[in-house]
């Protein structure tokens, strides 16, 4: 196995990689300015705030659980590098939508282009669907299978850190530079995108079933009845419920409760994602390649505890006075600043340890012709799973919930996501479950 970092040297590997960091930075800065922009300039009332985000994680999500079947057949059954650049011309043509709604918003059309953002989104989450299985199910095909899980992990720590950048970009940025931004990312990533070699199906070609609603439970009824991958996506579908909580919950939070401003609220859900592509990297050195749950149900019980501290440590916060609120300087100045900042550093790593050896039992534990359908059952399962997570913090919310005490929520479910990876870790032996070569 070569250094999983020298993979950024292939060209079989590099394309691929720079259009996914492209396109997460792009999809994220487009969001992100969209929930502060709500969130700060729109709304003023903490209910009003986490139904928006809930609404706008809805919209995004609905694409996955509809159509990821369509697209899992399509990758497989076509060239997959054929089906990125096809994604990514459809891209620039989203982000001109959004753009302009961020505009028109910005400048006093608030329901016009509010409207527009969310139709945005919706395609978003539509260009999503389609690329997800084949940045998965292309890594069986373009590299050796000694060297899948270091490239999972390298999306996967790309994928973090893009979100990174582009929720710290469009926490400094006005809404002028992220619509700027995004349309002038969105063609770059274009170009990358037609430099990722040729990926044919590799098995029969398939007759295709355009039925959301069919080809979805067939999908899934013949994926979820192996047990390995049952326990897998039910796993994985825990901790991407769990992240959308926690996506629906930042925003209010700090605006509400640590008393910040946007830039602090950009600073903290950066902070949840470069720690995610950490853990991506750690396991990936600990696993030492091998394709195994070891280290998962121990991983996701340790983000269960630091999401307790980290709700303990949001009641001992000092709020800003009234009608004030913190910027960076001043935060950070807070005198449980650090720990705050630390704790959600460690949810997030614990969480990155979790989630990649997971999605690395998709692509290498079924033949290849399957991998992108089975990572498109996958996200269908994650939607439905993370659409309930959405309905459920709207109930909670009008329940009289505070964020605060809605993180508890999250370390329960961390508890059931360590079962069902230990079950899965048990399943598969000490030398995990891998396809033979």
């Amino acid at each position: 196995m070569i250094n999983a970092l020298g993979l950024l040297k292939r060209r079989r590997f590099l394309p691929l990689f720079a259009t996914q960091f492209l396109g997460a930075f792009n999809d994220n800065l487009f969001k992100t300015s969209m929930v502060l922009f709500a969130t700060y300039a729109i709304f003023s009332d903490a209910g009003q705030e986490a139904n928006f985000n809930a609404l706008a994680t809805g919209i995004s999500i609905l694409p996955f659980f509809l159509l990821s079947a369509l697209a899992g057949q399509l990758a497989d059954t076509h060239d997959k590098a054929r089906i990125i650049r096809l994604v990514k011309t459809a891209e620039i043509a989203i982000m001109a939508l959004g753009s302009a709604g961020l505009l028109l918003a910005r400048h006093g059309h608030v329901r016009f282009g509010m409207t527009m953002m969310l139709i945005a989104v919706l395609m978003l989450g539509i260009h999503s669907t389609f690329f997800g299985p084949i940045k998965y199910a292309i890594l069986p095909q373009h590299l050796a299978s000694c060297d899948v899980l270091g490239g999972t992990g390298l999306v996967e720590a790309g994928t973090y850190l893009a979100i990174l950048l582009g929720t710290v970009v469009a926490g400094w940025v006005p809404p002028e530079g992220a619509a700027a931004g995004v349309m002038t990312v969105a063609v770059i990533g274009w170009f990358t995108g037609r430099e990722v070699p040729a990926a044919p199906r590799v098995g029969p070609k398939l007759a295709i079933n355009y039925n959301p609603f069919t080809s979805s439970w067939r999908l899934i009824a013949a994926t979820l009845h192996i047990p390995r991958l049952f326990l897998a996506i039910c796993a994985i579908s825990f901790f991407w419920t769990i992240g959308a909580v926690l996506v629906i919950v930042f925003p209010p939070l700090v605006k509400n409760v640590l008393t910040a401003d946007e830039r602090v609220a950009s600073a903290v859900i950066a902070i949840f994602s470069v720690g995610v592509a950490i853990g991506s990297v750690v396991v990936n050195t600990l696993l030492k390649g091998r394709i195994s749950a070891r280290y998962s149900p121990a991983s996701v019980i340790a983000m269960g505890v630091f999401v307790v501290a980290f709700s303990l440590l949001a009641r001992g916060w000092s709020p800003a006075p009234a009608g004030l609120l913190y910027g960076w300087p001043a935060f950070v100045a807070q005198p449980l600043a650090i720990p705050v900042l630390l704790s959600l550093l460690a949810v997030a790593v614990t969480g990155g340890m979790f989630v990649v050896p997971l999605y690395a039992f998709l692509t290498t534990t079924v033949e290849k012709d399957q991998t992108a359908r089975t990572v498109a059952a996958n996200n269908v399962v994650n939607a439905g799973a993370m659409t309930l997570g959405s309905v459920a913090v709207l109930a909670i919310s009008h329940a009289g919930v505070t964020p605060e005490d809605m993180l508890f929520l999250v370390a329960g479910m961390c508890l059931v996501a360590a079962w069902i990876a230990g079950r899965l870790h048990r399943a598969c032996g000490a030398e995990g479950c891998v396809m033979p070569v």
